[in-house]
């Protein structure tokens, strides 16, 4: 069915006056009556009757005509609703946020600062690749069909934070052996930084003594401020030590880094500000 010709008949049946219907319709009569009838002709029924020199609408035509005054309107906007969709979809950057997640999020209220039309939307997901932007760590996302436009690595180093007034606040460098006694702060082995955290423990040759371990990193961070034991510090993923009482202090034996990646993939609809955000990330890793 097409439209136009219910535009037609919609323009008629208000007005009842097929002349004056083709003047605002900038068409002929001749071709506004022809589509008049194409339309009859294709729903089966007659849409309107002569009264006299007059037309009136038929049974049918009112029918049509009152369903037609609520479904025009829907027409009319969807053009705008599909501008206004197309923006919003065009301005969102999808983010996979795997490791470095504080990090990120400071770096976002950053960048939205200076460009506040933007939206983000961002998932935890090891399982999918569909984003504009992932931040992903040392054997994660490894598997699967990727879309990769751009890839950088950088190097984290893992410090300890420890208090100010302990013994290894004062030394240049600690082996992770020697702190094997003291209490450790510790992310939850269900998350990546978790169990990194107790692989390096291991590697040293003991299995850390946890005097707390929790699902969230900012809890983790304010225990350690509060001086309570001993925590591994990711160097970009937390960001600098703003505690006075806290130091942080390298490791040196083992090796306490990990790769954090941060890759552009190829999303459609694609995101006019994926790019730019992605090399904001790198600039201020």
């Amino acid at each position: 069915m097409d439209i136009q010709k219910l535009k037609y008949f919609h323009t008629v049946a208000e007005l009842e006056h097929v002349t004056r219907a083709a003047e605002i319709l900038h068409i002929s009569q001749p071709s506004l009556t022809q589509a008049i009838r194409l339309l009859e002709s294709e729903l089966g029924v007659p849409l309107f009757q002569r009264q006299g020199r007059k037309i009136a609408l038929t049974e049918f035509g009112r029918y049509l005509k009152q369903r037609l005054d609520l479904l025009l309107p829907e027409f009319d906007n969807l053009a705008i609703e599909i501008e206004e969709l197309k923006q919003t979809v065009t301005n969102t950057v999808k983010l996979n946020i795997l490791a470095a997640s504080s990090f990120v999020i400071n770096t976002i209220m950053e960048y939205k600062k200076e460009n506040p039309e933007v939206i983000f939307d961002f998932e935890q997901n090891e399982l999918t690749n569909n984003c504009d932007i992932l931040i992903t760590t040392n054997g994660l996302n490894d598997e699967g069909e990727k879309r990769q436009l751009k890839r950088y690595v950088k190097k984290e180093n893992i410090f300890l934070a420890v208090p100010k007034d302990s013994e290894y606040a004062k030394q240049e460098a600690v082996a992770l052996v020697d702190v094997k006694d003291e209490s450790f702060i510790m992310l939850s082995s269900t998350r990546l930084f978790g169990a990194l955290c107790k692989k390096l423990c291991s590697a040293a040759g003991f299995y850390p003594k946890i005097l707390f371990e929790s699902d969230s990193p900012t809890a983790v961070q304010n225990i350690i401020s509060m001086g309570a034991g001993i925590a591994f510090w990711p160097e970009y993923s937390w960001g600098k030590l703003h505690n006075e009482n806290l130091r942080l202090v390298p490791i040196c034996e083992p090796i306490c880094q990990r790769d954090l990646i941060v890759e552009l993939h190829e999303r459609q609809p694609k995101s006019i500000y994926a790019e730019d955000f992605y090399i904001y990330l790198l600039n201020n890793l």
